[in-house]
């Protein structure tokens, strides 16, 4: 890589930790705070489903810390077990979230089927894109193809993490929105969920703005290449 794409590369990096390290703080600091309904994250992944209609998905619990998840292809709710067996604002919140996933899946959510359609494509792409843009810089003013298709590859995994970004925030959206209907967190603990929520978003937001940082060195690249042949 380039110095300026290694410059962009650390300084998205330094940000990307510091919003992680703060997301991980809200979560330990919220998980402490006990939900005055008395419910676990199951219990409000439950309840969530049944208030929106939906009774084929299945709220299970999974290993790792933040490893939270909505699977649409086996219609399954993930929760980890900090969240699945918690009680806590954190834990209603997390759960809550993921059960905004399942929602846009039985409303058809556009940005969400879009996602969906990406999945097959950015997971080919991924195995090999580093390698050919590191090649096809190399290589950029004897064949530019390589880098053109390099570019063509990240441009692919960039979209898919631009429109993550509304799919992530609609499903805060639509979480905060039943937390605050149903009561499952009073005046005091929705807006510690709603903080905890924002700062996993913000992890989204820098994902998205560090791909799209990376993808304009690249084009930038490629123009300078082309302009020396």
């Amino acid at each position: 890589m380039t110095p300026e794409i290694w410059l962009i590369s650390i300084l998205f990096l330094v940000i990307s930790m510091v919003v992680s390290g703060v997301l991980k703080g809200k979560f330990a600091k919220y998980s402490r705070v006990p939900l005055t309904a008395g419910l676990t994250g199951r219990d409000v992944a439950m309840k969530m489903l049944r208030d929106n209609g939906i009774y084929d998905v299945q709220v299970r619990s999974s290993n790792g810390f933040l490893s939270d998840h909505y699977d649409p292809a086996t219609k399954t709710v993930n929760l980890s077990e900090d969240v699945y067996n918690g009680i806590s604002v954190a834990s209603a919140a997390v759960a809550a979230h993921e059960c905004g996933h399942a929602v846009q899946h039985a409303t058809a959510y556009q940005w969400l089927a879009m996602r969906s359609k990406l999945v097959p494509v950015v997971m080919f792409s991924s195995g090999i894109v580093q390698w050919v843009l590191f090649f096809g810089v190399l290589a950029v003013n004897a064949f530019p193809a390589l880098l053109l298709g390099g570019i063509i590859l990240f441009a692919l995994t960039t979209l898919f993490s631009v429109i993550t970004l509304p799919v992530e925030l609609d499903a805060s959206r639509r979480a905060l929105a039943w937390l605050n209907r149903s009561r499952i967190t009073d005046a005091r603990e929705y807006p510690q969920a709603k903080d905890a929520l924002k700062w996993a978003a913000l992890t989204y937001v820098v994902a998205a703005l560090a791909s799209i940082a990376t993808l304009v060195q690249y084009i930038f690249i490629f123009l300078g290449g082309r302009n020396k042949n």
